[in-house]
Protein backbone atom coordinates (compact mmCIF):
# COMPACT_ATOMS: atom_id res chain seq x y z
CA UNK A 1 0.00 0.00 0.00
CA UNK A 2 0.89 3.41 -0.27
CA UNK A 3 0.84 5.88 2.64
CA UNK A 4 -0.59 9.65 3.00
CA UNK A 5 2.23 11.85 3.84
CA UNK A 6 -0.01 13.79 5.69
CA UNK A 7 -0.69 11.01 8.65
CA UNK A 8 3.09 10.73 8.95
CA UNK A 9 6.42 12.46 10.33
CA UNK A 10 10.07 13.00 9.21
CA UNK A 11 11.64 9.65 7.94
CA UNK A 12 7.94 7.77 6.83
CA UNK A 13 7.05 11.06 5.23
CA UNK A 14 10.30 10.71 2.98
CA UNK A 15 8.23 8.54 2.04
CA UNK A 16 5.45 6.86 2.08
CA UNK A 17 6.61 3.07 1.09
CA UNK A 18 8.76 3.33 -2.04
CA UNK A 19 8.33 -0.51 -2.68
CA UNK A 20 5.01 -1.43 -2.97
CA UNK A 21 2.95 -4.62 -4.13
CA UNK A 22 0.71 -3.40 -6.36
CA UNK A 23 2.35 -4.70 -9.21
CA UNK A 24 3.54 -8.46 -8.61
CA UNK A 25 6.27 -9.89 -10.53
CA UNK A 26 5.90 -8.13 -14.20
CA UNK A 27 9.51 -8.15 -16.34
CA UNK A 28 9.14 -4.76 -17.90
CA UNK A 29 10.21 -1.27 -16.78
CA UNK A 30 8.20 0.82 -18.68
CA UNK A 31 4.68 0.77 -17.91
CA UNK A 32 5.02 1.53 -13.89
CA UNK A 33 7.34 3.32 -11.85
CA UNK A 34 10.57 1.50 -10.50
CA UNK A 35 8.88 2.42 -7.19
CA UNK A 36 5.95 0.23 -7.20
CA UNK A 37 7.88 -3.05 -8.01
CA UNK A 38 7.99 -5.60 -5.43
CA UNK A 39 10.91 -5.91 -3.38
CA UNK A 40 11.06 -9.59 -4.81
CA UNK A 41 11.29 -8.42 -8.29
CA UNK A 42 13.84 -5.35 -7.69
CA UNK A 43 16.35 -7.78 -5.26
CA UNK A 44 16.25 -10.56 -7.88
CA UNK A 45 18.46 -13.33 -6.71
CA UNK A 46 18.77 -14.44 -10.50
CA UNK A 47 20.15 -10.90 -11.57
CA UNK A 48 23.68 -11.24 -12.05
CA UNK A 49 23.96 -7.91 -13.92
CA UNK A 50 21.74 -6.05 -11.28
CA UNK A 51 19.73 -4.87 -14.27
CA UNK A 52 16.95 -4.20 -11.86
CA UNK A 53 18.67 -2.81 -8.26
CA UNK A 54 21.02 -0.73 -10.75
CA UNK A 55 17.64 0.71 -12.09
CA UNK A 56 16.61 1.33 -8.30
CA UNK A 57 20.08 2.91 -7.71
CA UNK A 58 19.39 5.27 -11.03
CA UNK A 59 16.46 6.57 -9.77
CA UNK A 60 18.09 7.49 -6.33
CA UNK A 61 20.04 9.85 -8.73
CA UNK A 62 17.09 11.90 -9.59
CA UNK A 63 16.56 13.70 -5.98
CA UNK A 64 19.98 15.14 -6.46
CA UNK A 65 19.32 19.38 -7.27
CA UNK A 66 18.63 20.26 -10.85
CA UNK A 67 20.46 23.20 -10.12
CA UNK A 68 19.31 25.74 -12.73
CA UNK A 69 16.19 27.53 -12.80
CA UNK A 70 14.92 25.01 -9.95
CA UNK A 71 13.83 27.53 -7.09
CA UNK A 72 10.43 28.51 -8.60
CA UNK A 73 11.82 28.92 -12.05
CA UNK A 74 14.57 30.84 -10.62
CA UNK A 75 18.06 30.17 -9.82
CA UNK A 76 18.79 30.27 -6.04
CA UNK A 77 21.56 32.71 -6.65
CA UNK A 78 18.82 35.49 -7.79
CA UNK A 79 18.15 34.92 -3.59
CA UNK A 80 21.36 36.30 -2.96
CA UNK A 81 23.39 39.62 -3.51
CA UNK A 82 24.58 38.50 -6.96
CA UNK A 83 21.47 38.37 -9.02
CA UNK A 84 17.21 39.15 -9.09
CA UNK A 85 14.72 37.24 -10.42
CA UNK A 86 13.67 39.32 -13.37
CA UNK A 87 10.17 38.33 -13.00
CA UNK A 88 7.96 40.69 -10.95
CA UNK A 89 5.26 40.40 -8.21
CA UNK A 90 6.49 37.69 -4.84
CA UNK A 91 8.77 35.19 -6.56
CA UNK A 92 9.91 32.11 -4.93
CA UNK A 93 13.17 33.57 -4.99
CA UNK A 94 12.32 36.83 -4.15
CA UNK A 95 11.09 35.57 -0.69
CA UNK A 96 13.98 34.29 -0.12
CA UNK A 97 15.85 37.48 -0.78
CA UNK A 98 13.49 39.49 0.98
CA UNK A 99 12.31 37.50 4.64
CA UNK A 100 9.12 37.28 2.95
CA UNK A 101 8.87 33.12 4.07
CA UNK A 102 7.88 31.64 7.66
CA UNK A 103 8.30 27.40 8.26
CA UNK A 104 4.73 27.42 6.47
CA UNK A 105 5.95 28.52 3.31
CA UNK A 106 9.94 28.37 3.37
CA UNK A 107 10.49 28.71 -0.52
CA UNK A 108 13.67 26.33 -0.56
CA UNK A 109 12.63 23.62 1.89
CA UNK A 110 14.02 20.44 1.17
CA UNK A 111 13.18 18.28 4.12
CA UNK A 112 11.14 15.84 2.21
CA UNK A 113 13.68 15.90 -0.61
CA UNK A 114 16.58 14.90 1.21
CA UNK A 115 14.80 12.49 3.13
CA UNK A 116 13.48 10.67 0.27
CA UNK A 117 16.80 10.42 -1.43
CA UNK A 118 18.12 8.91 2.59
CA UNK A 119 15.33 6.77 2.63
CA UNK A 120 15.75 5.28 -0.57
CA UNK A 121 19.85 4.83 -0.27
CA UNK A 122 19.12 2.98 2.67
CA UNK A 123 16.60 0.60 0.54
CA UNK A 124 19.25 -0.23 -1.50
CA UNK A 125 22.33 -0.55 1.03
CA UNK A 126 19.86 -2.92 3.35
CA UNK A 127 19.05 -4.80 0.00
CA UNK A 128 21.48 -5.01 -2.51
CA UNK A 129 23.03 -7.88 -1.26
CA UNK A 130 20.54 -10.59 -2.77
CA UNK A 131 21.58 -9.57 -5.82
CA UNK A 132 24.12 -12.00 -6.96
CA UNK A 133 26.21 -9.27 -8.92
CA UNK A 134 29.14 -10.37 -10.64
CA UNK A 135 30.50 -7.59 -12.94
CA UNK A 136 34.01 -6.59 -12.25
CA UNK A 137 35.59 -3.26 -12.06
CA UNK A 138 38.59 -1.44 -13.84
CA UNK A 139 40.73 -3.14 -11.08
CA UNK A 140 39.14 -6.69 -11.07
CA UNK A 141 37.42 -6.72 -7.63
CA UNK A 142 33.68 -6.94 -7.57
CA UNK A 143 31.25 -3.80 -8.97
CA UNK A 144 29.20 -4.55 -5.86
CA UNK A 145 31.22 -2.79 -3.76
CA UNK A 146 31.44 0.69 -5.78
CA UNK A 147 27.53 0.41 -6.47
CA UNK A 148 27.10 0.31 -2.85
CA UNK A 149 29.44 3.16 -1.78
CA UNK A 150 27.34 5.08 -4.71
CA UNK A 151 24.49 4.46 -2.59
CA UNK A 152 25.81 5.64 0.28
CA UNK A 153 27.06 9.39 -1.09
CA UNK A 154 23.63 9.39 -2.31
CA UNK A 155 22.83 9.39 1.17
CA UNK A 156 25.63 11.51 2.57
CA UNK A 157 25.20 14.61 0.56
CA UNK A 158 21.45 14.67 1.18
CA UNK A 159 22.41 14.93 4.74
CA UNK A 160 24.57 17.41 4.01
CA UNK A 161 22.50 19.52 2.12
CA UNK A 162 19.91 19.19 5.21
CA UNK A 163 22.93 20.22 7.59
CA UNK A 164 23.28 23.70 5.65
CA UNK A 165 19.83 24.41 5.52
CA UNK A 166 18.72 23.54 9.14
CA UNK A 167 21.95 22.32 11.40
CA UNK A 168 21.39 19.37 13.33
CA UNK A 169 18.85 16.72 11.76
CA UNK A 170 17.86 12.89 12.92
CA UNK A 171 20.57 10.88 11.50
CA UNK A 172 18.74 7.44 10.18
CA UNK A 173 21.63 5.36 9.95
CA UNK A 174 20.99 2.07 7.86
CA UNK A 175 17.31 1.87 9.18
CA UNK A 176 14.21 2.48 7.49
CA UNK A 177 11.30 3.09 8.77
CA UNK A 178 7.75 1.59 7.95
CA UNK A 179 4.48 3.64 8.52
CA UNK A 180 3.90 1.27 11.92
CA UNK A 181 6.94 2.25 13.34
CA UNK A 182 7.15 5.63 16.02
CA UNK A 183 9.48 8.56 14.23
CA UNK A 184 8.87 11.03 16.53
CA UNK A 185 12.98 11.01 16.34
CA UNK A 186 14.84 14.30 17.88
CA UNK A 187 17.62 15.85 15.90
CA UNK A 188 20.68 14.60 16.41
CA UNK A 189 23.27 17.70 17.37
CA UNK A 190 24.90 20.04 14.53
CA UNK A 191 28.30 17.79 15.62
CA UNK A 192 27.35 14.78 14.79
CA UNK A 193 25.69 15.03 11.86
CA UNK A 194 29.27 16.87 10.65
CA UNK A 195 30.97 13.92 11.97
CA UNK A 196 28.28 10.87 10.41
CA UNK A 197 28.34 12.74 6.92
CA UNK A 198 32.56 12.36 6.81
CA UNK A 199 32.82 8.93 7.94
CA UNK A 200 30.36 8.22 5.60
CA UNK A 201 32.29 10.09 3.00
CA UNK A 202 35.89 7.78 3.98
CA UNK A 203 33.77 4.48 3.65
CA UNK A 204 32.45 6.04 0.19
CA UNK A 205 36.14 7.02 -0.97
CA UNK A 206 37.40 3.51 0.14
CA UNK A 207 34.85 1.46 -2.01
CA UNK A 208 33.90 3.79 -5.22
CA UNK A 209 34.76 4.05 -8.95
CA UNK A 210 38.06 5.24 -9.12
CA UNK A 211 38.92 8.69 -10.70
CA UNK A 212 38.92 9.31 -13.51
CA UNK A 213 35.73 7.11 -15.06
CA UNK A 214 35.25 5.66 -18.04
CA UNK A 215 32.74 7.08 -20.39
CA UNK A 216 29.56 4.86 -19.74
CA UNK A 217 29.86 5.27 -16.29
CA UNK A 218 30.19 9.63 -16.46
CA UNK A 219 28.36 10.56 -13.59
CA UNK A 220 28.34 8.49 -11.12
CA UNK A 221 29.96 8.52 -7.74
CA UNK A 222 33.75 8.42 -7.66
CA UNK A 223 36.29 8.18 -4.81
CA UNK A 224 36.98 11.81 -6.06
CA UNK A 225 33.47 12.83 -5.37
CA UNK A 226 33.28 11.57 -1.75
CA UNK A 227 36.77 13.16 -1.10
CA UNK A 228 35.15 16.21 -2.21
CA UNK A 229 31.74 16.45 -0.30
CA UNK A 230 34.04 15.81 2.81
CA UNK A 231 35.79 18.31 2.16
CA UNK A 232 32.85 21.19 1.73
CA UNK A 233 31.05 19.70 5.02
CA UNK A 234 33.87 20.09 6.66
CA UNK A 235 34.93 23.63 5.61
CA UNK A 236 30.89 24.96 6.17
CA UNK A 237 31.69 23.02 9.57
CA UNK A 238 34.85 25.25 10.83
CA UNK A 239 33.12 28.55 9.17
CA UNK A 240 31.96 31.46 11.41
CA UNK A 241 28.08 30.41 11.46
CA UNK A 242 29.04 27.23 13.16
CA UNK A 243 32.40 27.42 14.42
CA UNK A 244 32.43 30.29 17.16
CA UNK A 245 29.35 32.05 15.99
CA UNK A 246 26.46 29.68 16.42
CA UNK A 247 23.49 31.53 16.61
CA UNK A 248 22.54 30.07 20.08
CA UNK A 249 25.72 29.67 21.52
CA UNK A 250 24.66 26.78 23.85
CA UNK A 251 22.57 25.53 21.24
CA UNK A 252 24.31 22.14 19.72
CA UNK A 253 21.77 21.72 17.10
CA UNK A 254 22.40 25.08 15.38
CA UNK A 255 26.44 24.28 15.77
CA UNK A 256 29.44 24.20 18.14
CA UNK A 257 29.12 25.62 21.29
CA UNK A 258 32.81 26.68 21.37
CA UNK A 259 35.37 27.56 18.72
CA UNK A 260 38.01 25.69 17.35
CA UNK A 261 40.65 26.53 14.96
CA UNK A 262 41.43 22.93 14.33
CA UNK A 263 38.24 22.71 12.78
CA UNK A 264 40.26 24.53 10.06
CA UNK A 265 43.01 22.16 10.02
CA UNK A 266 40.51 19.67 8.88
CA UNK A 267 38.83 21.23 6.52
CA UNK A 268 42.18 22.23 4.77
CA UNK A 269 43.35 18.60 5.34
CA UNK A 270 40.51 17.39 3.09
CA UNK A 271 41.15 19.90 0.27
CA UNK A 272 44.32 19.22 0.13
CA UNK A 273 44.05 15.28 0.01
CA UNK A 274 41.98 15.87 -2.73
CA UNK A 275 44.56 17.99 -4.67
CA UNK A 276 47.37 15.42 -3.54
CA UNK A 277 44.97 12.66 -5.21
CA UNK A 278 46.32 14.32 -8.84
CA UNK A 279 43.24 13.20 -10.88
CA UNK A 280 41.79 16.53 -11.59
CA UNK A 281 43.08 20.03 -12.73
CA UNK A 282 41.67 23.18 -13.99
CA UNK A 283 40.29 22.95 -17.94
CA UNK A 284 42.12 25.94 -19.39
CA UNK A 285 38.91 27.01 -21.40
CA UNK A 286 36.54 28.32 -18.51
CA UNK A 287 33.67 28.59 -20.67
CA UNK A 288 33.56 25.37 -22.43
CA UNK A 289 33.87 23.57 -19.11
CA UNK A 290 30.01 23.79 -18.14
CA UNK A 291 29.08 22.26 -21.39
CA UNK A 292 31.27 19.45 -22.51
CA UNK A 293 30.24 16.49 -21.92
CA UNK A 294 33.09 15.69 -19.63
CA UNK A 295 36.55 17.26 -18.61
CA UNK A 296 39.08 16.82 -15.92
CA UNK A 297 37.84 19.87 -13.66
CA UNK A 298 34.62 18.52 -13.58
CA UNK A 299 34.68 16.52 -9.84
CA UNK A 300 30.99 15.19 -10.11
CA UNK A 301 27.89 16.69 -11.89
CA UNK A 302 24.37 15.37 -12.38
CA UNK A 303 24.48 14.37 -16.28
CA UNK A 304 21.46 16.01 -18.43
CA UNK A 305 20.35 14.71 -22.19
CA UNK A 306 21.25 17.49 -24.61
CA UNK A 307 18.95 20.69 -24.24
CA UNK A 308 18.37 24.39 -24.67
CA UNK A 309 17.00 25.27 -21.27
CA UNK A 310 19.65 27.43 -19.57
CA UNK A 311 19.30 29.77 -22.88
CA UNK A 312 15.40 30.15 -23.22
CA UNK A 313 14.72 30.39 -19.23
CA UNK A 314 18.02 32.94 -19.14
CA UNK A 315 19.25 34.46 -22.17
CA UNK A 316 18.47 38.03 -23.66
CA UNK A 317 14.92 38.41 -24.83
CA UNK A 318 15.35 40.65 -27.90
CA UNK A 319 16.25 37.89 -30.60
CA UNK A 320 13.05 36.83 -32.81
CA UNK A 321 15.37 33.35 -33.69
CA UNK A 322 15.91 32.13 -30.29
CA UNK A 323 12.82 32.99 -27.46
CA UNK A 324 14.23 33.60 -24.37
CA UNK A 325 13.06 34.67 -20.84
CA UNK A 326 15.44 36.29 -19.68
CA UNK A 327 14.72 34.94 -16.10
CA UNK A 328 17.67 36.26 -14.53
CA UNK A 329 19.53 40.11 -13.59
CA UNK A 330 22.86 39.53 -12.17
CA UNK A 331 23.27 42.64 -9.73
CA UNK A 332 25.72 45.44 -9.92
CA UNK A 333 27.36 44.57 -7.04
CA UNK A 334 28.42 41.21 -8.50
CA UNK A 335 29.53 42.54 -11.69
CA UNK A 336 31.68 45.15 -9.56
CA UNK A 337 32.86 42.20 -7.91
CA UNK A 338 34.71 41.23 -11.03
CA UNK A 339 38.25 42.42 -11.15
CA UNK A 340 39.65 44.58 -14.13
CA UNK A 341 42.27 41.93 -16.32
CA UNK A 342 45.35 43.40 -14.16
CA UNK A 343 43.85 41.57 -11.35
CA UNK A 344 43.23 44.92 -9.28
CA UNK A 345 39.66 45.37 -8.02
CA UNK A 346 37.88 48.29 -10.22
CA UNK A 347 38.26 50.62 -6.77
CA UNK A 348 41.65 50.38 -6.91
CA UNK A 349 43.13 53.63 -8.45
CA UNK A 350 45.84 51.62 -10.30
CA UNK A 351 43.41 49.84 -12.02
CA UNK A 352 42.49 51.29 -14.96
CA UNK A 353 38.74 51.21 -14.40
CA UNK A 354 36.93 53.73 -16.60
CA UNK A 355 33.16 54.45 -15.71
CA UNK A 356 32.63 55.90 -18.93
CA UNK A 357 33.89 52.23 -20.28
CA UNK A 358 32.95 50.38 -16.84
CA UNK A 359 33.30 47.20 -19.22
CA UNK A 360 36.57 47.56 -21.24
CA UNK A 361 39.69 45.35 -19.71
CA UNK A 362 38.45 43.40 -17.15
CA UNK A 363 38.27 40.09 -15.60
CA UNK A 364 37.49 37.74 -18.55
CA UNK A 365 35.30 35.69 -16.73
CA UNK A 366 32.58 39.20 -16.47
CA UNK A 367 32.08 38.05 -19.95
CA UNK A 368 31.93 34.69 -19.41
CA UNK A 369 29.34 34.89 -16.79
CA UNK A 370 27.28 37.84 -17.42
CA UNK A 371 26.09 39.61 -20.69
CA UNK A 372 26.56 43.48 -20.14
CA UNK A 373 25.52 46.12 -22.98
CA UNK A 374 27.31 45.37 -26.24
CA UNK A 375 28.41 41.73 -25.53
CA UNK A 376 27.97 39.48 -28.25
CA UNK A 377 25.32 36.85 -28.94
CA UNK A 378 23.64 35.83 -31.75
CA UNK A 379 25.38 37.72 -34.35
CA UNK A 380 24.84 41.05 -32.94
CA UNK A 381 25.43 42.96 -29.86
CA UNK A 382 23.18 42.91 -27.14
CA UNK A 383 21.78 45.87 -26.15
CA UNK A 384 20.47 46.87 -22.31
CA UNK A 385 20.70 50.44 -23.30
CA UNK A 386 16.98 52.22 -22.09
CA UNK A 387 14.79 51.27 -25.02
CA UNK A 388 17.47 48.89 -26.93
CA UNK A 389 16.08 45.45 -28.47
CA UNK A 390 17.09 43.39 -24.95
CA UNK A 391 15.44 46.25 -22.66
CA UNK A 392 12.55 47.70 -24.38
CA UNK A 393 10.92 48.84 -21.64
CA UNK A 394 7.42 47.21 -22.57
CA UNK A 395 5.56 44.40 -20.67
CA UNK A 396 7.61 41.56 -21.71
CA UNK A 397 9.56 39.85 -19.09
CA UNK A 398 13.17 41.71 -19.48
CA UNK A 399 16.24 42.96 -16.95
CA UNK A 400 15.52 44.94 -14.30
CA UNK A 401 19.51 45.86 -13.78
CA UNK A 402 20.56 45.93 -17.25
CA UNK A 403 22.37 42.81 -17.19
CA UNK A 404 21.27 39.03 -18.42
CA UNK A 405 23.41 35.91 -16.94
CA UNK A 406 25.80 34.30 -20.14
CA UNK A 407 27.66 31.17 -17.80
CA UNK A 408 26.97 27.64 -18.60
CA UNK A 409 25.83 28.73 -21.93
CA UNK A 410 26.63 27.44 -25.34
CA UNK A 411 28.78 29.53 -27.57
CA UNK A 412 26.41 30.90 -29.84
CA UNK A 413 28.01 34.48 -30.37
CA UNK A 414 27.67 34.15 -33.49
CA UNK A 415 24.77 31.93 -34.51
CA UNK A 416 21.27 32.85 -34.92
CA UNK A 417 19.81 30.19 -32.68
CA UNK A 418 20.44 27.55 -30.16
CA UNK A 419 20.64 24.36 -30.47
CA UNK A 420 20.94 21.19 -28.13
CA UNK A 421 23.94 20.76 -25.50
CA UNK A 422 24.35 18.93 -22.61
CA UNK A 423 23.69 21.62 -19.51
CA UNK A 424 25.40 19.09 -17.09
CA UNK A 425 24.71 20.53 -13.52
CA UNK A 426 28.21 20.47 -11.61
CA UNK A 427 28.05 19.76 -8.33
CA UNK A 428 31.78 19.31 -7.90
CA UNK A 429 34.84 20.84 -9.67
CA UNK A 430 38.67 21.08 -9.03
CA UNK A 431 38.57 25.43 -9.08
CA UNK A 432 36.12 24.97 -5.70
CA UNK A 433 38.75 22.33 -4.43
CA UNK A 434 41.76 25.03 -4.26
CA UNK A 435 39.50 27.76 -3.23
CA UNK A 436 38.37 25.95 0.09
CA UNK A 437 41.75 24.52 1.00
CA UNK A 438 43.04 28.23 0.23
CA UNK A 439 40.12 29.70 2.27
CA UNK A 440 40.88 26.94 5.24
CA UNK A 441 44.55 26.96 5.37
CA UNK A 442 44.61 30.79 5.34
CA UNK A 443 42.07 30.59 8.63
CA UNK A 444 44.43 27.96 10.12
CA UNK A 445 48.11 29.16 9.42
CA UNK A 446 47.71 32.31 7.67
CA UNK A 447 48.80 33.34 3.68
CA UNK A 448 51.36 30.49 3.70
CA UNK A 449 52.53 29.65 0.24
CA UNK A 450 50.33 26.99 -0.36
CA UNK A 451 47.38 29.28 0.04
CA UNK A 452 49.10 31.83 -3.01
CA UNK A 453 49.44 29.03 -5.13
CA UNK A 454 46.25 27.24 -4.90
CA UNK A 455 44.51 31.31 -5.35
CA UNK A 456 47.11 32.20 -8.10
CA UNK A 457 46.55 28.82 -9.82
CA UNK A 458 42.79 29.91 -10.15
CA UNK A 459 43.55 33.10 -11.15
CA UNK A 460 45.97 32.31 -14.19
CA UNK A 461 43.37 29.92 -15.56
CA UNK A 462 41.13 32.93 -15.42
CA UNK A 463 43.39 35.12 -17.72
CA UNK A 464 44.44 37.24 -15.32
CA UNK A 465 47.71 39.36 -16.13
CA UNK A 466 49.23 39.34 -13.48
CA UNK A 467 47.14 36.72 -11.89
CA UNK A 468 49.74 37.08 -8.79
CA UNK A 469 49.00 38.38 -5.61
CA UNK A 470 50.65 41.24 -3.75
CA UNK A 471 53.50 39.93 -1.33
CA UNK A 472 52.88 40.20 2.57
CA UNK A 473 49.01 39.67 2.41
CA UNK A 474 47.81 39.96 5.88
CA UNK A 475 45.48 36.80 7.04
CA UNK A 476 42.32 39.60 6.77
CA UNK A 477 43.39 40.85 3.25
CA UNK A 478 43.65 37.21 2.24
CA UNK A 479 40.37 36.15 3.90
CA UNK A 480 38.77 39.30 1.89
CA UNK A 481 40.33 38.29 -2.06
CA UNK A 482 39.54 34.25 -0.97
CA UNK A 483 35.93 35.70 -0.62
CA UNK A 484 35.60 37.96 -3.53
CA UNK A 485 37.97 35.16 -5.59
CA UNK A 486 34.87 32.45 -4.83
CA UNK A 487 31.97 34.91 -5.46
CA UNK A 488 33.65 35.50 -9.00
CA UNK A 489 34.77 32.02 -10.00
CA UNK A 490 31.59 30.12 -8.59
CA UNK A 491 29.05 32.50 -9.64
CA UNK A 492 25.50 31.18 -10.31
CA UNK A 493 26.96 27.80 -8.97
CA UNK A 494 24.77 27.69 -6.08
CA UNK A 495 27.68 28.47 -3.48
CA UNK A 496 27.14 32.36 -2.49
CA UNK A 497 23.65 31.99 -1.27
CA UNK A 498 25.07 29.87 1.13
CA UNK A 499 28.41 31.60 1.69
CA UNK A 500 27.07 34.84 3.16
CA UNK A 501 25.46 32.83 5.74
CA UNK A 502 28.42 30.85 6.76
CA UNK A 503 30.83 34.05 6.86
CA UNK A 504 27.81 35.62 8.82
CA UNK A 505 27.43 38.16 6.62
CA UNK A 506 24.12 37.85 4.88
CA UNK A 507 22.85 40.33 7.57
CA UNK A 508 25.11 43.19 6.29
CA UNK A 509 25.14 42.52 2.35
CA UNK A 510 21.11 41.49 2.28
CA UNK A 511 20.03 44.73 4.72
CA UNK A 512 19.45 47.07 2.13
CA UNK A 513 19.03 48.12 -1.64
CA UNK A 514 20.70 45.68 -4.56
CA UNK A 515 21.44 47.77 -7.70
CA UNK A 516 21.64 47.52 -11.27
CA UNK A 517 22.69 50.08 -14.14
CA UNK A 518 19.99 52.35 -15.87
CA UNK A 519 22.10 53.13 -19.35
CA UNK A 520 20.54 56.22 -21.12
CA UNK A 521 22.12 56.11 -25.18
CA UNK A 522 21.63 59.80 -26.32
CA UNK A 523 20.94 61.09 -30.53
CA UNK A 524 24.95 60.91 -30.82
CA UNK A 525 25.07 57.24 -29.52
CA UNK A 526 27.11 58.84 -26.26
CA UNK A 527 25.86 56.21 -23.21
CA UNK A 528 25.31 57.43 -19.95
CA UNK A 529 25.42 55.11 -17.00
CA UNK A 530 23.20 55.53 -13.81
CA UNK A 531 23.26 53.35 -10.44
CA UNK A 532 19.99 52.54 -9.81
CA UNK A 533 18.24 50.34 -6.78
CA UNK A 534 16.32 47.49 -8.01
CA UNK A 535 15.44 45.78 -5.59
CA UNK A 536 15.29 45.88 -0.97
CA UNK A 537 17.26 43.14 0.54
CA UNK A 538 16.12 42.31 4.09
CA UNK A 539 17.57 39.80 6.31
CA UNK A 540 16.56 38.86 9.77
CA UNK A 541 19.16 38.24 12.20
CA UNK A 542 19.87 35.56 13.72
CA UNK A 543 16.95 33.37 12.50
CA UNK A 544 17.30 33.62 8.89
CA UNK A 545 20.86 32.09 8.96
CA UNK A 546 18.92 28.70 9.56
CA UNK A 547 16.07 27.77 7.41
CA UNK A 548 12.73 26.86 9.03
CA UNK A 549 12.22 23.23 9.79
CA UNK A 550 8.91 22.79 8.04
CA UNK A 551 6.01 23.44 10.48
CA UNK A 552 4.14 19.97 10.31
CA UNK A 553 6.67 18.78 10.90
CA UNK A 554 7.64 20.56 14.29
CA UNK A 555 3.61 19.88 15.08
CA UNK A 556 3.32 16.43 14.67
CA UNK A 557 6.43 15.21 16.32
CA UNK A 558 7.16 16.54 19.90
CA UNK A 559 10.83 15.36 19.80
CA UNK A 560 11.48 17.85 16.71
CA UNK A 561 13.40 21.21 18.08
CA UNK A 562 12.24 24.31 16.01
CA UNK A 563 15.42 26.52 15.17
CA UNK A 564 15.83 29.66 16.96
CA UNK A 565 13.45 32.43 15.73
CA UNK A 566 10.68 30.17 14.49
CA UNK A 567 7.75 29.11 15.37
Amino acid sequence: MVCQYRKYSIPALAACLLLVAATGCRKTWEDVPLEQFTGEYVWDVEDSLGVKARGFLVETYKYMPDGYNRVGNDLLDAGSDDAISSATGATDVQKLATGSFSSINYPEDQWNNNYSQIRKGSIFLNNFDRVPLNMKMADGSSAKKAWRAEARFLRAIAYFDLLKRYGGVPIMGDKVYQVSDDISLPRNSFEEVVNYIAAECDKVADSAWADPIEDSKWGYVTKGAAMALKARVLLYAASPLFNGGNIEASNKLTGYTSYSADRWRLAAEASKALIAYNKFGLESDFKKLFITARNNEVIFAKVSGPNKNVETNNAPIGYSSAVSLGRTSPTQELVDAFPMANGLPVTDPLSGYDPAFPYANRDPRLTYTIFFNGSQWLSRNVQTYEGGLDKPNTNVQQTRTGYYMRKFMGEYESQTNYSDIRHNVVLFRYAEVLLNFAEAQNEFAGPDADVYNAIESVRSRAGLNPFQLPANLTKEQMRELIRNERRVELAFEEHRFWDIRRWKMAEQVMNGPLHGMRIDLSSGGDRTYTLIPVLTAKFRAPAMYLAPIRYEEVARNPNMKQNPGWE
